[in-house]
C-alpha cells in the first residue's frame, strides 16, 4: 500500500505520521527545504504516542521517502492527500499535475474551507477528488470530514478506516463543512472577548478546558445539552433555555477589526500564557494528555475511544505458535508511569494479567468459554523486578506453560524489551480452573485439559 503526501506542513506531517506508523509505504512531496527536518520531528512525536493508544502492536512501519519532483511522489500511488496552503489556483495546478502523472489514484484534500465544486475545476476525472479534512495532530484524533462524490467518499473511507480514522460524511457541500463552522462561531466570540477587554486568552482558554471542552470530548454538543435538560430531555432544555438565543448575550454576526492593537494584545498575552514551552513541548504535553484522555474514553467504549477499540481489534494479534508464545507485544503509555518516571508496579500486574488472558484463550477458555460459566482464577503470581521500564518503551511478553495438569495451570512469564530483549521482569503465576457459578475450583472442560497438558509438555521440552 503506497500513499503520496503533497505538501509536509503541519497537516501533511500528520497524515504522513498517521499512514507510515500504520505500514503504509509514504513518498512526500515539498518544495520546502527544511521539510524532511520539520516532518521527522512531528514522526518523532507520533512514533512516541500513537503506539500507547493500543494493548496490541501496530502494523510493521511502512517506507518512508522524500522526492525532488511531484510525480515521483504520486507515480504508483493509491492514495494521494493533498495538504498544501489553502489557495485555489495553487491546488488547481497540483491536480492536474497529480492526474497527469497518476490518472487512477484517489485524490484526497486536507482542505478546512474549500468545497469540492470548487477544487474539481479544470480535472478530467472530477469525481475522483473529495474532501478529506482532518485535524490536528492527524496521528491521535480520529475525525477527518468527507465530502464529495459518494462512491469516491466510500473509497477514502474504506482506507482512513484502515488506519485508525472516524471518516464523517458530509451529506451536502457547504463552505468549511461542519466542524470548522462550529470552531469559528466559538472563535469569533472570543475575539471579542478579548478585544472588549472582558477576559485574557488564557481566561478564555481555562474557561473550555476546565469545563465544557472535557464536557464535549466525550458527548459532544447535543448530548451534552439532553443530560442539561434532566428528567425531561433534549425538548425541555430547548424550552427552557431556547428563548435565551435572543437575547444579546453573544456577537456572532459580527467580528472585531483585527488591528494591529487587537493582533498585538493577543499575540503578547498568548507570549504570557504559554511562552516559556516551546512548540515542540506543548505539542508533547498536547499528546500525552491526549494519549491519557483517549484511553479513559477507550476503556469506556465511548466516542473516539470506540474508533480506537474497533481499529485495535482489527489489527495482527502476537504470534502464539512458537515455545515460548509471545503472549503480549506493545507500547508502554505515559498514564503507566508513577513519581519516579518509570512502569508503576501495578502495571506489571496488567501485564502478567492480560498475558494469562492470551494462553487462556489459546486453550480455548476464552470469553466465550467465560461466558459458559468456567475459567482460570489467579492463585498467586511472583514478580522479579529486574530493570526500569519507561513510557514509549516497546516491550513483548514470552510466556510458557509449567504445569498443565487437572484444575492446575501454572505459567511462566518474562516481559522484555524488544530492542535488544533485555528481561525487565519477570512473573511465576499460578491459576487454578473454577466454576463461576460455584466459585470453587472444578476440572476443566476436556477439551481445554488437553490443550494445557499438550502447551505442557512442548514447553517443557
Amino acid at each position: 500500500m503506497q500513499a503520496a503526501i503533497i505538501g509536509g506542513g503541519v497537516i501533511g506531517g500528520g497524515w504522513v505520521a498517521r499512514f507510515l506508523l500504520n505500514g503504509w509505504d509514504v513518498s512526500v512531496f515539498d518544495p520546502d527545504p527544511q521539510a524532511e527536518r520539520k516532518i521527522g520531528e512531528v514522526l518523532a512525536n507520533a512514533r512516541a504516542a500513537l503506539p500507547m493508544l493500543y494493548e496490541t502492536e501496530l502494523p510493521a512501519e511502512g517506507t518512508l521517502r522524500f522526492v525532488d519532483r511531484l510525480e515521483d511522489a504520486v507515480a504508483g500511488a493509491s492514495y494521494v492527500q493533498e495538504s498544501v496552503p489553502e489557495r485555489l489556483s495553487l491546488k488547481h495546478d497540483v491536480y492536474r499535475q497529480i492526474e497527469a502523472a497518476n490518472p487512477d489514484a484517489l485524490i484526497c484534500s486536507s482542505t478546512s474551507g474549500f468545497k469540492p465544486s470548487e477544487l474539481r475545476e479544470g480535472l478530467a476525472a472530477s469525481t475522483r477528488l473529495v474532501v478529506a479534512h482532518p485535524f490536528n495532530p492527524v496521528y491521535l484524533l480520529p475525525l477527518v470530514e468527507l465530502v464529495g462524490d459518494a462512491d469516491a467518499m466510500e473509497a477514502a473511507s474504506g482506507i482512513l478506516t484502515g488506519i485508525g480514522m472516524y471518516p464523517l460524511k458530509v451529506r451536502a457541500e457547504i463552505d468549511a463543512h461542519i466542524a470548522d463552522r462550529l470552531l469559528e462561531a466559538v472563535w469569533r466570540e472570543a475575539l471579542w472577548l478579548v478585544n472588549d477587554g472582558i477576559a485574557t486568552t488564557e481566561e478564555i482558554d481555562e474557561a473550555i478546558r476546565m469545563g465544557f471542552g472535557l464536557r464535549w470530548a466525550q458527548m459532544g454538543l447535543f448530548e451534552t445539552y439532553r443530560i442539561a435538560g434532566g428528567e425531561g430531555g433534549m425538548a425541555h432544555f430547548v424550552r427552557q433555555f431556547g428563548p435565551a438565543l435572543e437575547w444579546p448575550w453573544t456577537k456572532l454576526m459580527d467580528v472585531p477589526e483585527l488591528t494591529e492593537e487587537l493582533v498585538t494584545k493577543i499575540g503578547e498575552q498568548s507570549d504570557a500564557q504559554s511562552g516559556a514551552l516551546s512548540i515542540r513541548d506543548l505539542e508533547r504535553l498536547r499528546d500525552r494528555n491526549l494519549v491519557a484522555m483517549l484511553r479513559a474514553l477507550k476503556r469506556e467504549g465511548s466516542a473516539a475511544g470506540a474508533v480506537i477499540s474497533d481499529h485495535e481489534a482489527a489489527l495482527p494479534v502476537p504470534d502464539m505458535s512458537g515455545a515460548p508464545m509471545v503472549t503480549v507485544a506493545r507500547v508502554i503509555p505515559s498514564d503507566w508511569t508513577d513519581y519516579n518516571g518509570h512502569m508503576n508496579e501495578s502495571r506489571y500486574g496488567q501485564i502478567w494479567s492480560d498475558a494469562a488472558d492470551a494462553v487462556m484463550a489459546h486453550v480455548g477458555a476464552g470469553p466465550d468459554y467465560v461466558g459458559g460459566g468456567l475459567s482460570y482464577f489467579t492463585v498467586e503470581t511472583k514478580t522479579r523486578f529486574l530493570a526500569e521500564t519507561h513510557a514509549g518503551e516497546r516491550i513483548r511478553c514470552v510466556s510458557r506453560v509449567t504445569t498443565g495438569e487437572g484444575k492446575k495451570l501454572g505459567i511462566s512469564h518474562e516481559m522484555q524489551r524488544a530492542s535488544d530483549g533485555a528481561v525487565l521482569a519477570t512473573c511465576d503465576q499460578f491459576l487454578l480452573h473454577v466454576s463461576l457459578e460455584t466459585r470453587s475450583s472444578c476440572p476443566p472442560k476436556p477439551e481445554v485439559l488437553a490443550r494445557v497438558e499438550a502447551l505442557a509438555a512442548a514447553h517443557r521440552a
